[in-house]
Protein backbone atom coordinates (compact mmCIF):
# COMPACT_ATOMS: atom_id res chain seq x y z
CA UNK A 1 0.00 0.00 0.00
CA UNK A 2 2.83 2.38 1.02
CA UNK A 3 4.83 1.90 -2.56
CA UNK A 4 1.62 2.44 -4.59
CA UNK A 5 1.33 5.62 -2.49
CA UNK A 6 4.63 6.77 -3.11
CA UNK A 7 4.16 6.05 -7.13
CA UNK A 8 0.60 8.11 -7.05
CA UNK A 9 2.70 11.20 -5.57
CA UNK A 10 5.23 10.99 -7.84
CA UNK A 11 2.28 11.01 -10.68
CA UNK A 12 0.95 13.61 -9.15
CA UNK A 13 4.17 15.95 -9.10
CA UNK A 14 4.85 15.19 -12.49
CA UNK A 15 1.40 16.37 -13.61
CA UNK A 16 1.98 19.42 -11.27
CA UNK A 17 5.22 20.29 -12.91
CA UNK A 18 3.39 19.94 -16.75
CA UNK A 19 0.36 22.60 -15.43
CA UNK A 20 3.06 24.89 -14.21
CA UNK A 21 5.00 24.55 -17.51
CA UNK A 22 1.83 24.88 -19.56
CA UNK A 23 0.91 27.61 -17.61
CA UNK A 24 4.03 29.16 -18.73
CA UNK A 25 3.98 28.56 -21.63
CA UNK A 26 0.68 30.18 -21.76
CA UNK A 27 1.63 33.25 -20.03
CA UNK A 28 5.19 34.04 -22.74
CA UNK A 29 2.49 33.31 -25.78
CA UNK A 30 0.23 35.75 -24.74
CA UNK A 31 3.08 37.87 -24.15
CA UNK A 32 4.79 37.32 -27.31
CA UNK A 33 1.08 38.16 -28.64
CA UNK A 34 1.39 41.49 -26.90
CA UNK A 35 4.75 42.55 -27.93
CA UNK A 36 3.69 41.49 -31.52
CA UNK A 37 0.21 43.80 -31.18
CA UNK A 38 2.72 46.73 -29.67
CA UNK A 39 5.32 46.40 -32.27
CA UNK A 40 2.30 46.66 -34.91
CA UNK A 41 1.11 49.53 -33.23
CA UNK A 42 4.71 51.20 -32.96
CA UNK A 43 5.32 50.26 -36.85
CA UNK A 44 2.21 51.96 -38.27
CA UNK A 45 2.58 54.83 -35.61
CA UNK A 46 6.08 55.02 -37.23
CA UNK A 47 4.98 54.85 -40.57
CA UNK A 48 2.44 57.81 -40.21
CA UNK A 49 4.95 59.90 -38.84
CA UNK A 50 7.13 59.50 -41.80
CA UNK A 51 4.63 59.74 -43.98
CA UNK A 52 3.77 63.45 -41.85
CA UNK A 53 7.66 64.13 -41.89
CA UNK A 54 7.90 63.46 -45.87
CA UNK A 55 5.29 65.78 -46.20
CA UNK A 56 6.48 68.69 -44.16
CA UNK A 57 9.91 68.08 -45.77
CA UNK A 58 8.16 68.56 -49.16
CA UNK A 59 6.16 71.62 -47.70
CA UNK A 60 9.55 73.33 -46.84
CA UNK A 61 11.07 71.98 -50.46
CA UNK A 62 8.28 73.57 -52.29
CA UNK A 63 9.02 77.19 -50.53
CA UNK A 64 12.50 76.85 -52.10
CA UNK A 65 11.54 76.70 -55.83
CA UNK A 66 9.62 79.50 -54.91
CA UNK A 67 12.82 81.68 -54.76
CA UNK A 68 14.11 80.01 -58.47
CA UNK A 69 10.48 79.85 -60.00
CA UNK A 70 9.46 83.45 -59.57
CA UNK A 71 6.09 82.63 -61.74
CA UNK A 72 5.19 80.08 -59.70
CA UNK A 73 4.03 83.13 -56.67
CA UNK A 74 4.17 85.94 -59.13
CA UNK A 75 0.28 86.41 -58.78
CA UNK A 76 0.40 86.41 -55.08
CA UNK A 77 1.53 90.22 -53.49
CA UNK A 78 2.56 88.58 -50.21
CA UNK A 79 5.10 86.14 -51.73
CA UNK A 80 5.99 88.10 -55.18
CA UNK A 81 8.41 89.68 -53.46
CA UNK A 82 10.25 86.88 -51.46
CA UNK A 83 12.87 86.70 -54.17
CA UNK A 84 13.33 90.02 -54.95
CA UNK A 85 16.83 91.39 -53.47
CA UNK A 86 15.88 94.45 -50.88
CA UNK A 87 19.20 94.61 -49.58
CA UNK A 88 23.11 96.29 -51.46
CA UNK A 89 26.20 94.50 -50.38
CA UNK A 90 29.62 96.61 -49.88
CA UNK A 91 29.69 96.91 -53.26
CA UNK A 92 26.30 98.79 -53.80
CA UNK A 93 25.38 95.58 -55.88
CA UNK A 94 21.78 93.98 -55.18
CA UNK A 95 21.56 90.95 -52.18
CA UNK A 96 19.60 89.09 -49.43
CA UNK A 97 21.78 90.43 -46.84
CA UNK A 98 23.37 93.77 -45.87
CA UNK A 99 27.05 94.73 -45.92
CA UNK A 100 26.79 93.10 -42.09
CA UNK A 101 25.46 90.07 -43.39
CA UNK A 102 21.93 90.54 -41.69
CA UNK A 103 19.09 88.90 -44.24
CA UNK A 104 16.08 91.26 -45.21
CA UNK A 105 13.80 88.72 -43.36
CA UNK A 106 13.71 90.24 -39.85
CA UNK A 107 10.25 88.65 -39.11
CA UNK A 108 10.24 86.16 -36.09
CA UNK A 109 8.31 83.07 -35.16
CA UNK A 110 5.26 84.95 -33.30
CA UNK A 111 5.36 87.47 -36.46
CA UNK A 112 6.95 86.37 -39.52
CA UNK A 113 7.64 88.01 -42.89
CA UNK A 114 5.49 85.44 -44.55
CA UNK A 115 2.10 83.70 -42.81
CA UNK A 116 -0.30 81.64 -44.41
CA UNK A 117 -2.56 79.68 -42.09
CA UNK A 118 -5.10 76.83 -42.93
CA UNK A 119 -7.67 78.80 -40.48
CA UNK A 120 -7.77 81.70 -43.02
CA UNK A 121 -10.18 80.59 -46.01
CA UNK A 122 -8.20 82.56 -48.48
CA UNK A 123 -4.91 81.25 -47.34
CA UNK A 124 -6.38 77.55 -47.20
CA UNK A 125 -7.16 77.92 -50.98
CA UNK A 126 -3.82 79.19 -52.12
CA UNK A 127 -2.08 76.67 -49.72
CA UNK A 128 -4.47 73.28 -50.32
CA UNK A 129 -6.58 73.92 -53.10
CA UNK A 130 -6.71 70.37 -55.09
CA UNK A 131 -6.83 72.36 -58.53
CA UNK A 132 -5.07 75.65 -57.67
CA UNK A 133 -3.42 75.25 -54.43
CA UNK A 134 0.46 76.01 -54.27
CA UNK A 135 0.90 72.36 -52.40
CA UNK A 136 -1.99 70.76 -54.92
CA UNK A 137 0.77 67.73 -55.55
CA UNK A 138 0.78 66.56 -52.29
CA UNK A 139 -3.21 66.57 -51.41
CA UNK A 140 -2.49 62.91 -51.53
CA UNK A 141 -0.54 62.56 -48.62
CA UNK A 142 -2.53 65.48 -46.33
CA UNK A 143 -2.65 69.43 -46.04
CA UNK A 144 -0.25 72.64 -45.37
CA UNK A 145 -1.75 73.85 -41.83
CA UNK A 146 0.63 76.40 -41.52
CA UNK A 147 3.70 78.07 -43.48
CA UNK A 148 6.39 80.65 -41.82
CA UNK A 149 8.96 82.52 -43.04
CA UNK A 150 11.20 84.58 -40.76
CA UNK A 151 14.29 85.91 -39.83
CA UNK A 152 17.56 83.19 -39.69
CA UNK A 153 18.85 82.38 -35.95
CA UNK A 154 22.15 81.91 -37.22
CA UNK A 155 24.16 85.03 -38.96
CA UNK A 156 25.24 85.37 -42.54
CA UNK A 157 21.38 83.18 -43.51
CA UNK A 158 19.15 83.76 -45.10
CA UNK A 159 15.63 83.22 -43.85
CA UNK A 160 13.70 80.11 -41.55
CA UNK A 161 11.10 78.14 -42.90
CA UNK A 162 8.64 76.88 -40.73
CA UNK A 163 5.62 74.49 -41.86
CA UNK A 164 3.07 72.54 -40.12
CA UNK A 165 1.33 69.53 -41.83
CA UNK A 166 -0.94 67.29 -41.20
CA UNK A 167 -1.04 63.95 -43.05
CA UNK A 168 -3.77 61.82 -44.20
CA UNK A 169 -3.13 58.77 -41.69
CA UNK A 170 -5.03 56.94 -39.22
CA UNK A 171 -5.01 58.56 -37.18
CA UNK A 172 -3.99 61.98 -38.97
CA UNK A 173 -0.66 62.35 -37.53
CA UNK A 174 0.69 66.38 -36.93
CA UNK A 175 3.92 67.57 -37.76
CA UNK A 176 6.39 70.42 -37.99
CA UNK A 177 9.60 70.91 -39.29
CA UNK A 178 11.83 74.02 -39.20
CA UNK A 179 15.02 74.30 -41.72
CA UNK A 180 17.09 77.31 -42.53
CA UNK A 181 18.54 78.63 -45.44
CA UNK A 182 21.67 80.30 -47.14
CA UNK A 183 21.90 82.29 -50.05
CA UNK A 184 24.12 82.48 -53.20
CA UNK A 185 26.56 84.64 -52.73
CA UNK A 186 28.19 85.04 -55.95
CA UNK A 187 28.48 88.57 -56.84
CA UNK A 188 26.47 89.65 -60.05
CA UNK A 189 27.54 90.81 -63.22
CA UNK A 190 26.29 94.17 -64.10
CA UNK A 191 27.80 94.65 -67.65
CA UNK A 192 27.23 92.22 -70.71
CA UNK A 193 30.63 92.33 -71.76
CA UNK A 194 34.14 93.45 -68.93
CA UNK A 195 37.31 93.74 -70.22
CA UNK A 196 40.17 93.97 -67.59
CA UNK A 197 43.02 95.40 -70.56
CA UNK A 198 42.04 96.42 -73.85
CA UNK A 199 39.40 95.30 -76.93
CA UNK A 200 41.53 95.10 -80.04
CA UNK A 201 44.86 95.92 -81.03
CA UNK A 202 45.65 98.84 -83.52
CA UNK A 203 46.01 96.82 -86.58
CA UNK A 204 43.62 96.57 -89.60
CA UNK A 205 41.67 93.22 -89.20
CA UNK A 206 42.63 92.66 -85.28
CA UNK A 207 40.30 95.82 -83.96
CA UNK A 208 37.66 94.64 -81.14
CA UNK A 209 35.83 91.91 -82.30
CA UNK A 210 32.97 92.54 -79.54
CA UNK A 211 29.16 93.84 -79.93
CA UNK A 212 26.87 94.70 -77.44
CA UNK A 213 22.94 94.07 -76.90
CA UNK A 214 21.27 95.59 -73.72
CA UNK A 215 23.77 96.44 -71.46
CA UNK A 216 27.04 97.54 -70.75
CA UNK A 217 30.21 97.75 -72.08
CA UNK A 218 33.42 98.04 -69.76
CA UNK A 219 37.14 98.46 -70.87
CA UNK A 220 39.96 98.92 -68.43
CA UNK A 221 42.19 99.86 -71.16
CA UNK A 222 41.84 101.14 -74.66
CA UNK A 223 39.20 100.03 -77.34
CA UNK A 224 39.97 100.55 -80.90
CA UNK A 225 37.05 100.11 -83.46
CA UNK A 226 37.12 99.51 -87.24
CA UNK A 227 35.04 102.63 -87.64
CA UNK A 228 33.14 104.74 -84.95
CA UNK A 229 29.74 103.57 -86.17
CA UNK A 230 30.01 100.27 -84.34
CA UNK A 231 29.02 101.64 -81.47
CA UNK A 232 25.44 101.99 -81.17
CA UNK A 233 23.59 105.14 -80.53
CA UNK A 234 21.07 104.64 -77.07
CA UNK A 235 17.33 105.33 -78.08
CA UNK A 236 14.39 104.46 -76.10
CA UNK A 237 12.89 104.16 -79.09
CA UNK A 238 15.08 101.57 -80.67
CA UNK A 239 13.40 98.32 -81.55
CA UNK A 240 13.63 95.19 -79.13
CA UNK A 241 14.67 92.38 -80.93
CA UNK A 242 17.32 89.92 -81.58
CA UNK A 243 18.49 91.38 -84.99
CA UNK A 244 21.94 91.44 -85.17
CA UNK A 245 23.98 94.55 -85.75
CA UNK A 246 25.10 93.68 -89.66
CA UNK A 247 21.69 93.45 -90.41
CA UNK A 248 20.34 97.10 -89.96
CA UNK A 249 21.25 100.32 -91.25
CA UNK A 250 21.95 101.99 -88.14
CA UNK A 251 23.10 100.51 -84.47
CA UNK A 252 20.37 101.65 -82.40
CA UNK A 253 20.03 99.83 -78.40
CA UNK A 254 17.91 101.15 -75.33
CA UNK A 255 20.93 99.87 -72.76
CA UNK A 256 24.11 99.68 -74.52
CA UNK A 257 26.43 102.54 -72.52
CA UNK A 258 30.58 102.47 -73.12
CA UNK A 259 32.79 103.20 -70.10
CA UNK A 260 36.20 102.84 -71.47
CA UNK A 261 39.49 103.88 -69.13
CA UNK A 262 41.87 104.52 -71.85
CA UNK A 263 41.39 106.53 -75.60
CA UNK A 264 39.01 105.21 -78.33
CA UNK A 265 40.99 104.96 -81.59
CA UNK A 266 39.48 104.04 -85.25
CA UNK A 267 41.74 102.61 -87.57
CA UNK A 268 39.54 103.37 -90.85
CA UNK A 269 38.89 106.85 -89.93
CA UNK A 270 38.88 109.27 -92.62
CA UNK A 271 42.66 111.46 -92.81
CA UNK A 272 42.29 114.53 -91.26
CA UNK A 273 38.66 114.15 -89.73
CA UNK A 274 38.24 113.51 -86.16
CA UNK A 275 36.25 110.46 -85.54
CA UNK A 276 32.23 111.47 -83.94
CA UNK A 277 31.18 109.22 -81.25
CA UNK A 278 27.70 108.59 -79.61
CA UNK A 279 27.04 110.33 -75.87
CA UNK A 280 26.95 107.17 -74.57
CA UNK A 281 30.40 106.05 -75.38
CA UNK A 282 32.55 107.63 -72.44
CA UNK A 283 36.49 107.76 -72.94
CA UNK A 284 39.06 108.25 -70.71
CA UNK A 285 37.68 106.89 -67.20
CA UNK A 286 41.12 105.90 -65.78
CA UNK A 287 42.25 106.60 -63.29
CA UNK A 288 39.31 109.28 -62.43
CA UNK A 289 36.41 108.42 -62.08
CA UNK A 290 37.90 104.91 -62.90
CA UNK A 291 36.48 101.81 -64.65
CA UNK A 292 34.50 99.56 -62.08
CA UNK A 293 34.78 95.98 -62.81
CA UNK A 294 33.05 93.16 -61.28
CA UNK A 295 35.18 90.85 -59.34
CA UNK A 296 34.92 87.10 -58.82
CA UNK A 297 37.49 86.29 -56.32
CA UNK A 298 39.56 83.11 -57.32
CA UNK A 299 39.13 81.09 -53.95
CA UNK A 300 35.19 82.20 -53.74
CA UNK A 301 34.29 80.81 -56.99
CA UNK A 302 36.55 77.39 -56.87
CA UNK A 303 34.82 76.71 -53.36
CA UNK A 304 31.33 77.29 -54.81
CA UNK A 305 32.16 75.10 -57.89
CA UNK A 306 33.31 72.35 -56.09
CA UNK A 307 30.20 72.63 -53.61
CA UNK A 308 27.64 73.42 -56.85
CA UNK A 309 29.04 72.29 -59.83
CA UNK A 310 32.08 71.26 -61.22
CA UNK A 311 35.54 71.32 -60.88
CA UNK A 312 38.64 70.65 -63.52
CA UNK A 313 42.69 70.81 -63.52
CA UNK A 314 44.11 71.44 -67.17
CA UNK A 315 47.36 70.12 -68.67
CA UNK A 316 49.37 72.44 -70.60
CA UNK A 317 48.09 70.00 -73.80
CA UNK A 318 44.53 72.03 -72.91
CA UNK A 319 42.85 68.52 -71.67
CA UNK A 320 41.19 68.57 -68.31
CA UNK A 321 40.66 66.42 -64.91
CA UNK A 322 37.63 66.05 -63.18
CA UNK A 323 37.58 66.38 -59.39
CA UNK A 324 41.38 68.06 -60.11
CA UNK A 325 43.47 64.86 -60.28
CA UNK A 326 45.94 65.04 -63.21
CA UNK A 327 46.61 61.48 -64.45
CA UNK A 328 48.28 60.67 -67.33
CA UNK A 329 45.91 59.19 -69.74
CA UNK A 330 42.56 59.85 -67.75
CA UNK A 331 42.37 63.57 -69.73
CA UNK A 332 39.74 64.82 -72.06
CA UNK A 333 38.93 67.49 -74.20
CA UNK A 334 37.39 70.52 -73.57
CA UNK A 335 34.48 69.75 -76.14
CA UNK A 336 33.52 66.76 -74.06
CA UNK A 337 32.71 69.29 -71.11
CA UNK A 338 31.53 72.35 -72.57
CA UNK A 339 28.28 70.67 -74.56
CA UNK A 340 24.46 71.29 -74.48
CA UNK A 341 22.50 69.07 -76.63
CA UNK A 342 19.88 71.82 -76.93
CA UNK A 343 18.33 74.96 -75.72
CA UNK A 344 17.38 73.60 -72.08
CA UNK A 345 20.42 71.17 -71.56
CA UNK A 346 21.54 73.08 -68.79
CA UNK A 347 25.65 72.56 -67.64
CA UNK A 348 25.71 74.84 -64.24
CA UNK A 349 28.85 76.08 -63.45
CA UNK A 350 31.86 74.47 -64.73
CA UNK A 351 35.74 75.75 -62.81
CA UNK A 352 38.75 75.26 -65.05
CA UNK A 353 41.78 75.71 -62.39
CA UNK A 354 44.84 77.08 -63.43
CA UNK A 355 47.90 74.69 -64.48
CA UNK A 356 49.20 74.35 -60.58
CA UNK A 357 45.49 74.75 -59.18
CA UNK A 358 47.12 78.10 -57.21
CA UNK A 359 45.45 81.73 -58.05
CA UNK A 360 45.82 83.30 -61.29
CA UNK A 361 49.71 84.59 -62.26
CA UNK A 362 50.82 85.17 -65.99
CA UNK A 363 52.89 81.75 -65.97
CA UNK A 364 50.58 79.56 -64.61
CA UNK A 365 47.26 79.79 -67.25
CA UNK A 366 46.59 77.25 -69.10
CA UNK A 367 44.33 77.35 -72.81
CA UNK A 368 40.37 76.12 -73.01
CA UNK A 369 39.43 75.88 -76.58
CA UNK A 370 35.48 75.99 -76.68
CA UNK A 371 34.14 75.07 -80.15
CA UNK A 372 31.38 73.30 -79.34
CA UNK A 373 28.00 74.10 -81.38
CA UNK A 374 26.45 75.33 -78.30
CA UNK A 375 26.79 75.42 -74.76
CA UNK A 376 24.40 76.71 -71.89
CA UNK A 377 25.63 77.15 -68.28
CA UNK A 378 29.24 78.90 -66.99
CA UNK A 379 32.17 78.50 -68.14
CA UNK A 380 34.91 79.85 -65.56
CA UNK A 381 38.35 79.77 -66.37
CA UNK A 382 41.45 80.69 -64.74
CA UNK A 383 43.76 81.06 -67.92
CA UNK A 384 42.67 82.08 -71.46
CA UNK A 385 40.07 80.72 -73.89
CA UNK A 386 40.00 80.27 -77.39
CA UNK A 387 36.19 81.21 -78.31
CA UNK A 388 34.98 79.39 -81.95
CA UNK A 389 32.03 78.87 -83.35
CA UNK A 390 30.85 75.87 -84.98
CA UNK A 391 27.40 75.22 -86.72
CA UNK A 392 24.56 77.50 -87.07
CA UNK A 393 23.81 77.64 -83.02
CA UNK A 394 20.45 77.06 -81.23
CA UNK A 395 17.32 79.67 -80.63
CA UNK A 396 16.23 80.52 -77.37
CA UNK A 397 13.77 82.15 -76.05
CA UNK A 398 14.78 85.07 -73.95
CA UNK A 399 13.34 88.21 -71.43
CA UNK A 400 15.15 91.64 -72.80
CA UNK A 401 16.49 93.86 -69.61
CA UNK A 402 12.92 96.27 -68.30
CA UNK A 403 13.13 99.76 -69.44
CA UNK A 404 15.63 102.01 -67.77
CA UNK A 405 14.90 102.73 -64.07
CA UNK A 406 12.08 99.89 -63.31
CA UNK A 407 12.71 96.39 -62.74
CA UNK A 408 9.71 94.52 -62.72
CA UNK A 409 9.61 91.00 -64.91
CA UNK A 410 5.71 92.42 -65.87
CA UNK A 411 7.91 94.66 -68.36
CA UNK A 412 10.09 92.79 -70.06
CA UNK A 413 9.70 91.61 -73.29
CA UNK A 414 10.24 88.07 -74.76
CA UNK A 415 12.66 87.85 -77.77
CA UNK A 416 13.57 84.70 -79.39
CA UNK A 417 17.48 84.87 -80.24
CA UNK A 418 18.67 82.90 -82.95
CA UNK A 419 22.04 81.36 -83.89
CA UNK A 420 23.09 81.09 -80.02
CA UNK A 421 26.45 79.26 -79.38
CA UNK A 422 26.97 80.13 -76.17
CA UNK A 423 24.04 80.71 -73.37
CA UNK A 424 25.08 82.01 -69.84
CA UNK A 425 28.23 83.44 -68.65
CA UNK A 426 32.02 83.38 -69.89
CA UNK A 427 34.78 84.31 -67.70
CA UNK A 428 38.49 84.32 -68.08
CA UNK A 429 41.08 85.68 -66.06
CA UNK A 430 43.56 85.47 -68.52
CA UNK A 431 42.76 86.54 -72.74
CA UNK A 432 39.60 85.49 -74.63
CA UNK A 433 40.28 85.32 -77.98
CA UNK A 434 37.48 85.04 -80.98
CA UNK A 435 37.57 83.07 -83.77
CA UNK A 436 34.98 83.17 -86.39
CA UNK A 437 31.70 84.34 -85.46
CA UNK A 438 30.18 84.00 -82.28
CA UNK A 439 26.97 84.63 -80.98
CA UNK A 440 26.44 84.88 -76.70
CA UNK A 441 23.11 85.36 -74.64
CA UNK A 442 24.52 86.11 -70.93
CA UNK A 443 27.61 88.11 -70.03
CA UNK A 444 31.49 87.57 -71.18
CA UNK A 445 34.35 88.94 -68.39
CA UNK A 446 38.16 89.01 -69.54
CA UNK A 447 40.67 89.79 -66.57
CA UNK A 448 43.16 90.35 -69.97
CA UNK A 449 42.41 91.55 -73.14
CA UNK A 450 40.00 90.52 -75.72
CA UNK A 451 41.17 89.71 -79.58
CA UNK A 452 40.37 88.73 -82.73
CA UNK A 453 42.45 86.16 -84.69
CA UNK A 454 41.94 87.80 -87.93
CA UNK A 455 39.12 89.81 -89.85
CA UNK A 456 35.91 88.56 -90.02
CA UNK A 457 35.79 87.39 -86.62
CA UNK A 458 33.12 88.67 -84.40
CA UNK A 459 31.66 88.51 -80.85
CA UNK A 460 27.90 89.88 -80.63
CA UNK A 461 27.00 89.76 -76.71
CA UNK A 462 23.33 90.14 -75.57
CA UNK A 463 23.08 91.03 -72.24
CA UNK A 464 20.90 88.60 -69.61
CA UNK A 465 19.13 90.87 -67.30
CA UNK A 466 19.01 88.70 -64.58
CA UNK A 467 22.81 88.25 -64.22
CA UNK A 468 22.84 91.71 -62.71
CA UNK A 469 20.85 90.86 -59.92
CA UNK A 470 23.47 87.87 -59.11
CA UNK A 471 20.70 84.97 -60.75
CA UNK A 472 22.93 82.25 -62.32
CA UNK A 473 20.92 79.75 -64.34
CA UNK A 474 22.55 76.11 -63.38
CA UNK A 475 23.06 77.74 -59.45
CA UNK A 476 20.94 77.74 -57.24
CA UNK A 477 19.23 81.03 -55.58
CA UNK A 478 18.79 80.01 -51.92
CA UNK A 479 20.08 76.09 -50.39
CA UNK A 480 19.33 74.27 -47.11
CA UNK A 481 22.21 75.10 -44.57
CA UNK A 482 23.80 72.10 -43.20
CA UNK A 483 22.69 71.14 -39.51
CA UNK A 484 19.74 73.60 -39.69
CA UNK A 485 17.42 70.89 -39.87
CA UNK A 486 14.80 70.66 -37.31
CA UNK A 487 11.54 68.80 -36.43
CA UNK A 488 9.56 70.62 -33.51
CA UNK A 489 6.68 67.51 -32.31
Amino acid sequence: MSYFNIEDRQQGIALLGAMIVALILSLLCATLFNLAGQEAVSAGLASQAAVAQQLADAAGELVVTWFHSPQAIAAVPRLSTLREKRNRDKDGAPSFLDPSGRSQFVGTADQPDVWLQIGNLSDNRLLNDPETGMFRTLTHLGQVEELKVYAPSKPGLLCTIDTTVVANTNPPVRQSILMQLGAMDLPPLGAAVQVGQHLGRFRQGAESPVSVHWGELKVGGDLVLAQAAEIPLKSTLAPVTGQPYDEVTQREDRWMEGWIGGTVQVTQASTGQTPSFPSNLHMGQNPIPGVRLDQWTYEHIKRVAKRFGRYFAIDREGLLYPQGIVEPGRGISADEVFQSQGSGDQQGLIFIDTLDQTAPRPDNLGIVRLQGPYFEGMAVVQGHVMLTSSGSGQSVQVLSPPPMAQDHEIVRTPVQLSGMHFNGVLYASGDIMIAGRVRLYGAVTAGGAITSTGSGSSLEVWYDHDLSRGFYRGLPVVYRASGTWMTRY
